[in-house]
């Protein structure tokens, strides 16, 4: 951050807001109609965040962040671990577990027996990745994708491991990924948020954790930066269509008055969240044209609805839904799509609920991969696809025959990534044979953030905000890039 630049920049916004209300409405008209022709440059083309360059060359323009909320196992599912049958049913050591601090659902448990998976693996891709049988369609496409066994965080409850990974901090109120992505490099869309959220109630654990809204949050930079999250039914964004009786040049009227009273108040008291409320008031006002069509699934293809798992509406699977309206706002240059697929915690029931789990995303998360493929959107859309932490080799709760649970574990766990400038069909890192310690190649969850500002053209340690007197950013004071996985 520069100081000397951010007060002209301010100063800049006075003058503008201050004007009359004609001359917002006939700018915002402009915009609308064809801002091609008041730019330098193409509008697409612009940089519309605070960084002026790019601190490199970047690989991709786009995130789109598949989060799977409650910390799916990737015992189960990624991390093969043959060996592991040997030890079925028998007690983790001692040499193993190194007195871990584990949670309150399991700290009172006076046996912890290794639970082997009991689900097949088989060799998947031309190196014969193993991946879990749960996952049929992820597992044809594991030669795109870059699989990292060795992430870790420190959390080992849900709020702090979620807020970690989404934020950088174990506590709240600091900006979300989404949220910097934006600040720094905005939208590549007038028309559409630089930051979108789409939630999804998986079919596993329906109790599980919450989503608070603070994980999408902007924190302590300016609100417009804050994710706007789509809803999965009826209209996407409340309040989005204009009421009876009121037209688009009613509404426009309308906001041209508030701007201006917004710009006197801004004049007045020099807020900068007033500037924030006016942009978003613009903006809202150009998703009302925008976000229909974004939303209207009827010009797909059946053979790419098939693909993704849907009906000829659009309906059904509402993560599968969610997965191509993630593509359709990649094509219209929206930065970070964040979806969240609820259900994954299965500290009992295991066997049964991860099922379930598996059958929402498998086909959708594979299909979004090869359709970004196939329009030539992969190479610089970042996909990436995990949780917060993965789960215990131990059982919690009684070991039967056919059921069993899995705590939190955050020494490490898997995701996996695709295009964006990761090295396709690379498996990274390696765990023990109780998938409980790292041994080789560890990564951060703040090496982890580092590498995807990277993989966007920024320095994680250049992208910073000055809140109370100390520069902040989405790494914290952390992180290394992870070199290895990139092309």
């Amino acid at each position: 951050m520069n100081p000397q630049l951010e007060h002209a920049r301010l100063i800049t916004r006075r003058h503008f807001f201050g004007r009359t209300a004609a001359g917002i409405g006939g700018a915002a008209l402009a915009s609308l109609l064809n801002p091609d022709l008041f730019a330098a440059e193409p509008a697409a083309a612009q940089m519309h965040g605070i960084l002026q360059q790019l601190h490199h060359a970047p690989k991709a323009k786009r995130v789109i962040y598949l989060f799977m909320s409650g910390g799916p196992s990737h015992i189960d599912l990624f991390d093969y671990k043959p060996e592991l049958r040997k030890y079925h049913g028998s007690e983790l050591p001692a040499t193993i577990r190194m007195g871990q601090r584990i949670t309150g659902m399991t700290s009172g448990q006076k046996s912890f027996p290794c639970v082997a998976p009991m689900f097949k693996f088989q060799p998947q891709g031309t190196n014969g990745t193993y991946i879990s049988e749960l996952l049929p369609h992820i597992g044809s496409i594991v030669d795109d994708l870059c699989i990292i066994k060795t992430l870790n965080t420190e959390a080992i409850n849900h709020d702090p491991g979620i807020t970690l990974i989404q934020t950088g901090f174990q506590q709240p109120g600091r900006p979300s990924m989404g949220s910097w992505l934006s600040y720094g490099l905005g939208s590549e869309n007038q028309n559409l948020p630089a930051f979108v959220v789409m939630i999804s109630q998986g079919s596993g654990n329906k109790t599980d954790q919450p989503l608070f809204s603070r994980l999408w949050g902007s924190g302590f930079i300016p609100s417009q930066h804050q994710g706007v999250r789509f809803r999965s039914s009826a209209d996407p964004v409340l309040y989005l269509n204009n009421p009876p009786g009121i037209d688009a040049g009613s509404r426009r009227n309308m906001l041209d008055g508030v701007q201006a009273l917004n710009g006197m108040a801004e004049q007045a008291f020099g807020d900068p969240e007033i500037n924030a409320r006016i942009a978003q008031y613009e903006m809202a006002f150009r998703m009302q044209t925008a976000v229909p069509d974004l939303t209207d699934l009827s010009s797909e293809s059946k053979d790419t609805l098939d693909m993704y798992g849907l009906d000829a509406q659009g309906g059904g699977n509402a993560f599968a839904r969610n997965c191509l309206l993630a593509r359709r706002m990649a094509e219209r240059g929206v930065r970070f799509v964040q979806l969240f697929h609820r259900g994954w915690d299965q500290h009992s029931d295991l066997p049964t609920q991860i099922r379930g789990q598996c059958k929402d995303v498998d086909q959708a998360s594979a299909a979004l991969v090869r359709d970004l493929k196939q329009r030539g959107l992969l190479d610089d859309t970042l996909v990436i696809w995990g949780g917060e932490f993965g789960r215990t080799v131990y059982s919690q709760g009684t070991l039967t025959a056919t059921n069993h649970g899995r705590d939190h574990h955050g020494r490490c766990f898997t995701v996996w990534l695709a295009g964006g400038g990761v090295k396709p069909g690379l498996v990274y890192g390696r765990t023990d044979d109780y998938c409980y310690n790292i041994t080789e190649n560890p990564v951060h969850i703040h090496d982890f953030n580092a590498t995807l500002l990277h993989c966007l053209g920024i320095n994680h340690t250049k992208l910073t905000y000055r809140f109370q007197g100390r520069d902040f950013r989405l790494t914290d004071v952390h992180g290394n890039v992870v070199h290895e996985i990139l092309v």
